[in-house]
C-alpha cells in the first residue's frame, strides 16, 4: 500500500505548471481528501527550488472528487522572493474546480526556538493493532468500523484509545493516535511532507464527534472536510512514529473545528494542523456522507 501511495503522489507532468494525478481505486465512492492535499503539495513543490521546504499550506474542499477520473493540478507561481516562495494550486475534474490550495515555502534560517510539550501517552509498541485487545474490540464493532480498521492502508494507525470509535463512549474533547508510513520512504523532505499531508486528514475530523460520544461511523451524523491547514515546523521522517494529538475547541452551526499537533518520538513538535468540517445530524436511515474524510467502497 505504501508503494501505491508513493505512486499516486508521483504526478504526471503535462505542461509547464500543469500536472495530472490519479486515485487509489476507482471503486471508491469519493476521492479521499488527504490524497488531494498530498498531490497538490507535490504539484506546488515541483515548481519551487529544493532549498525552500514548505512551511504552510491552506486548503479548501469545494466539490466531491471522482476517483474514476484523473485530477489535473494547475500551479500558479504567485511570487518568488528573497526568502519565501508562494504557490496557488487549483485541482480540476470534469472541467470544474474541486479544490484550491495556497502554500508558502521558506529557506532554512536560524531563529528563536520553543514548542509545547508532548503529552505523556503509552508508546506505540504498547498499542498493538493486531493484538488480542484490538481483536476483541473489533469482534463487537459495527461492520463498517471493523472493515475500516482491518483494511490494508499505507499509514499504520495506533490510537491510544480505540473505544471511542466502536461505541458511544464518554464524551471527550481530544484524543491521540500514533501513525507512520508502513515502510521506509527515504530522507527526501518533500516526499515526507507530502505523505504527512496525506495522513493528516485521516482522523482529525473525528475529534468533533468524540466530544459528543459519537464517531464518524455513526449513521446519525453526516461529516465532510471543508478546509484544512498545515504548518510544518521541523524536519521529520514519516517512516518513524509520530504522535498526532487532536482536540476540538468548538462545534456550532453544523461545523466542527479541530486542531492537531504532530510530535516525533523524542517529543519534538514537527507540524500543526487545523481543520473545519461539516458535522450535521441526520436521520439514521439517511446516507452518511464521509465525503472527504474517509474513502469508502460503494454500498458501504
Amino acid at each position: 500500500m505504501i508503494d501505491d501511495l508513493l505512486s499516486i503522489l508521483d504526478l504526471e507532468p503535462l505542461e509547464h505548471n500543469l500536472f495530472r494525478g490519479r486515485s487509489f481505486d476507482p471503486g471508491w465512492q469519493r476521492v479521499f481528501g488527504g490524497q488531494v492535499i498530498g498531490q497538490s503539495l507535490v504539484a506546488a513543490s515541483r515548481t519551487v527550488e529544493a532549498d525552500r521546504p514548505v512551511h504552510s499550506m491552506h486548503c479548501y474542499f469545494l466539490r466531491l472528487g471522482d476517483p474514476a477520473a484523473p485530477i489535473v493540478y494547475e500551479v500558479e507561481r504567485v511570487r518568488d522572493g528573497g526568502s519565501f516562495s508562494t504557490r496557488r494550486v487549483v485541482a480540476i475534474q470534469h472541467g470544474r474546480t474541486i479544490f484550491v490550495m495556497s502554500a508558502s515555502f521558506h529557506i532554512r534560517e536560524e531563529g528563536f526556538d520553543h514548542q509545547i510539550a508532548m503529552p505523556d501517552v503509552p508508546p506505540p509498541e504498547d498499542l498493538p493493532v493486531d493484538g488480542p485487545q484490538t481483536a476483541a474490540l473489533l469482534d463487537g464493532a459495527p461492520e463498517g468500523v471493523r472493515r475500516y480498521w482491518e483494511r490494508l492502508r499505507p499509514i499504520e494507525l495506533r490510537p491510544v484509545d480505540l473505544e471511542g470509535y466502536f461505541t458511544r463512549a464518554e464524551p471527550r474533547l481530544g484524543h491521540a493516535i500514533w501513525l507512520r508510513a508502513k515502510t521506509s520512504i527515504g530522507d527526501d523532505p518533500v516526499l515526507n511532507s507530502c505523505v504527512l499531508a496525506y495522513a493528516s486528514d485521516l482522523t482529525l475530523l473525528d475529534t468533533t464527534l468524540l466530544a459528543h460520544g459519537r464517531s464518524a461511523f455513526d449513521p446519525s451524523v453526516q461529516v465532510a472536510s471543508l478546509d484544512h491547514a498545515i504548518w510544518f515546523h521541523r524536519p521529520f521522517r514519516m517512516d518513524d512514529w509520530l504522535l498526532y494529538v487532536e482536540d476540538s475547541p468548538s462545534a456550532f452551526g453544523a461545523r466542527g473545528f479541530n486542531r492537531g499537533s504532530l510530535f516525533d518520538r523524542r517529543g519534538v513538535l514537527v507540524a500543526s494542523v487545523a481543520q473545519e468540517g461539516l458535522v450535521r445530524p441526520v436521520e439514521p436511515s439517511a446516507h452518511n456522507s464521509l465525503a472527504l474524510t474517509r474513502p469508502s467502497k460503494p454500498n458501504n
